[in-house]
């Protein structure tokens, strides 16, 4: 009975430790494999928004390119035209009148005298130009700037991205690791837990086939004793007779 109880008691308290064990590889595996789901989720939110900031990227560039090529092409040309509209009222300044074979009556006056362009409408029309060539280097500057920025925008965001996607990858293998370990730990413990247990049960069941012999049989231990003693007496007796010491 004594040797049962330790053993009862032995294995209660390594089911009940084995147990614990269980629960807590168990809450920690559940606990991992959330952290693993939520890692992976962050991981393509970013990879989805990184190829979102490259293609937005190309778009821009490819705006940004076309503008400032536009913005070019149009100082050339407005370049261009300031040259001819200035050279021509310069010529037109000194230019002589037309001369008519035997005008008519009725010709226009402006036939008589030099044609010397509108000075004045020409000189508004050069400013006019000029304020669009301005215009056009303005838009090519100001391009190229925003280029430049957002380049250098898209650049830091990339970086960052990329360094943080680095840190959720490796905190995910990390802990897809430790859960595989878990894993294994947790199989391990419940295969020790079950035959525990199995044990505990067979020295459970043993109890109660010794229970009503030695716990349920009504006697005092006092009583036990007793007859105990007088069971050896009796075994003292038939041993002397067997020996043949009693006889007499």
């Amino acid at each position: 009975m004594v040797t049962n109880k330790q053993t009862r008691d032995h294995k209660s308290d390594e089911v009940s430790k084995l147990s614990a064990e269980v629960e807590d590889l168990t809450s920690t595996i559940q606990s991992l494999s959330d952290d693993i789901a939520s890692l992976t989720a962050e991981i393509q939110t970013l990879d989805a928004a990184m190829a979102k900031a490259s293609t937005d990227r190309a778009d821009s560039k490819e705006t940004n390119a076309a503008t400032v090529k536009d913005a070019k092409e149009g100082q050339v040309a407005i370049t261009e035209a300031m040259a001819i509209l200035k050279d021509f009222y310069a010529k037109s300044a000194e230019a002589t009148a037309l001369t008519q074979q035997s005008p008519a009556e009725d010709a226009p006056t402006t036939f008589n005298t030099a044609y010397k362009g509108m000075l004045p409408e020409g000189g508004s029309v050069i400013d006019f130009l000029e304020v669009i060539l301005s215009d056009f280097a303005r838009l090519e500057a100001e391009t190229s700037t925003a280029e430049s920025t957002e380049q250098e925008e898209y650049e830091k965001y990339m970086f960052e991205s990329k360094k943080d996607k680095a840190l959720k990858e490796g905190d995910k293998a990390h802990k897809s690791e430790t859960k595989t370990n878990k894993e294994s730990e947790l199989h391990a413990t419940q295969g020790e837990l079950k035959v525990t247990q199995e044990q505990l049960d067979k020295a459970l069941a043993y109890y109660e086939k010794l229970k009503p012999t030695c716990v349920d049989s009504g006697i005092t231990y006092e009583e036990r004793v007793k007859r105990r003693e007088e069971e050896i007496v009796s075994l003292q007796e038939a041993l002397k007779i067997l020996a043949g010491t009693d006889i007499a």
